[in-house]
């Protein structure tokens, strides 16, 4: 077999520390110099060059809970998101099994965005040709950015909401063997990614703030690897509660509710293959209007932050973090503590998946849909939308009928494309999900051994 090309291990993404100090200077140097330099690879990681998670930790001034809501930062990854991550993650696997070959196949990525744009970029950067099929409603910025990297689009009609059309058309595509897909929704290198690396990085996110503790963890599903994460904190921390986060207008996990929405990558009618309801705890729901709000409060509003009492510094830190999703896991972050009636010392974990880059077009859109978005404007929206956020709409899933609800939506979702019911069963136990994730360790050895 072909030698792999040079990339990390699950480990060395978790720890970049790790790696040979040349190696990961060299690294760190392209980070800003060249990002298609193929040692960005060994960037794909949580931690800064300090090898401090990056993170930051809102003020209760904004949140209006003493409880600390922790926002891991997605936007320091090589791509501008975390889902370069699991992208590079299932390339590599298949390239460890030799199931993907160099210069015979040619890689389809199902996405919405941002892991559209993260196989772009990992198949530039491994040297192979890359379509990201995606909905045509997208912010054209998403699209610029696939196409910046080299990538080919494959759109399908409809938004957010109706990537059940990108899935179709992706299998469709894969009758062809030229073709292989980084399935994030379906395929458990994301999850593992996502429970090794996205979840032991936030539990050492926590050292040192409040209880050193991870009271609860919210991630909006997409694909639902990020909310993989939990089943590391849970391992961490039993007593921590997991929360999957949905638009109000598509509440499909809460209530089978189908509608459209505009949170680009989050909230698409389905219950994806990869995720473990198992740990999920809670379904809250979050209006998408409020996650353009919030994010053009902290994209233009410092003054409106600052006469809540958030230090002006601090906000204009904020100006470039956050993406729709990342204001929707916040909200999330604070109705969950709000929920739970967690205090002083309490923390709630939740990622910012992207920044603001790919999103002028959606700020754009909003200042067109209203008359003005005057500064009192934005003091009125942020007193509602982060001080005012209740904790209504906030589902329990504790109870074996509630997660039933969602074994039956994975069942409708999932053998029409023709997974059997009884693999499907299979994931009714929590040793499906650590079987899964033990793999870890053979990928490690494997993508050490193949790249030496």
């Amino acid at each position: 077999m072909a030698k792999i090309p040079f990339g990390p291990t699950y480990d060395e993404m978790l720890d970049p520390g790790l790696l040979d100090g040349g190696l990961r200077r060299r690294a760190l140097a392209a980070l800003t110099a060249d990002e298609l330099d193929p040692v960005n690879l060994f960037n794909i990681t949580w931690r800064d060059g300090a090898g401090e998670v990056r993170r930051l930790v809102l003020p209760p001034a904004l949140t209006g809970v003493d409880a600390n809501i922790v926002v891991l930062l997605g936007n320091g990854f090589p791509s501008g998101s975390h889902k370069v991550g699991p992208a590079y993650a299932t390339l590599i696997e298949g390239l460890a099994d030799g199931a993907i070959i160099p210069g015979e196949h040619t890689i389809l990525g199902p996405s919405t965005g941002n892991f559209g744009i993260g196989t772009a970029y990992i198949a530039k950067l491994l040297g192979f040709r890359a379509i990201v099929i995606m909905p045509d409603t997208m912010s054209r910025e998403r699209y610029e950015r696939i196409r910046k990297y080299g990538g080919e689009l494959e759109l399908t009609p409809g938004s957010e909401s109706d990537v059940i059309l990108t899935l179709q058309r992706t299998h469709e595509l894969m009758k062809n063997p030229q073709y292989k897909a980084l399935a994030q929704f379906e395929l458990f290198p994301n999850y593992r990614f996502h429970r090794h690396v996205t979840g032991s990085s936030a539990v050492a996110a926590v050292k040192g703030i409040g209880n050193g503790r991870i009271a609860g963890f919210t991630s909006a599903p997409g694909s639902a690897g990020t909310i993989a994460a939990g089943d590391q904190i849970k391992a961490a921390f039993p007593e921590a509660k997991v929360a999957a986060l949905e638009p109000y207008e598509c509440s499909t996990l809460a209530n089978g509710g189908c509608g459209q929405h505009r949170i680009e990558g989050i909230g698409d009618k389905m219950c994806t293959l990869i995720h473990n309801v198992l740990t999920t705890d809670f379904v809250i729901l979050v209006r998408d209007e409020e996650t353009v709000q919030g994010l053009k409060i902290f994209r233009d509003g410092t003054d409106t932050l600052a006469k809540l009492g958030v230090a002006r510094a601090f906000a204009l830190g904020l100006r470039d973090c956050f993406g729709p999703s990342g204001i929707c896991n916040v909200l999330g972050a604070i109705k969950l503590a709000k929920f739970l009636r967690l205090g002083p010392g309490d923390n709630v974990v939740t990622v910012a998946t992207d920044g603001f880059d790919r999103y002028q077009s959606v700020l754009d859109e909003l200042d067109g849909r209203y008359l003005e978005t005057a500064p009192a404007v934005l003091d009125r929206w942020a007193g509602d939308i982060f001080l005012g956020a209740t904790e209504g709409q906030v589902y329990d899933f504790r109870r074996a009928a509630m997660k039933e609800r969602l074994f039956a939506q994975k069942e409708s979702d999932w053998l029409k494309f023709g997974y059997a019911k009884d693999f499907l069963d299979a994931m009714r136990d929590q040793a499906f999900w650590d079987g899964e994730y033990a793999k870890v360790g053979h990928y490690n050895e494997r993508i050490a051994a193949l790249r030496a």
